[in-house]
């Protein structure tokens, strides 16, 4: 199993977004502006970062 992790920044708020965006958005853990989660780096995680690429950022 890999260790590796990727840092996800919420940079727009999910208002006005459909539903389901906002419940992804939940998933990841995301509830304020400008929060950054740390998540592991797999193909769910990463999917969901891009079901909403145009609300949140992938922190180096």
């Amino acid at each position: 199993m890999s260790d590796l992790m990727i840092r996800i920044k919420l940079v727009k708020s999910p208002i006005c977004t459909p539903e389901k965006h906002k419940i992804i958005v939940r998933a990841l853990g995301l509830k304020r502006m400008n929060q950054v989660v740390v998540r592991p780096d797999n193909p769910s995680f990463r999917g969901m970062v891009a079901k909403v690429p145009h609300l949140l950022r992938i922190v180096d």
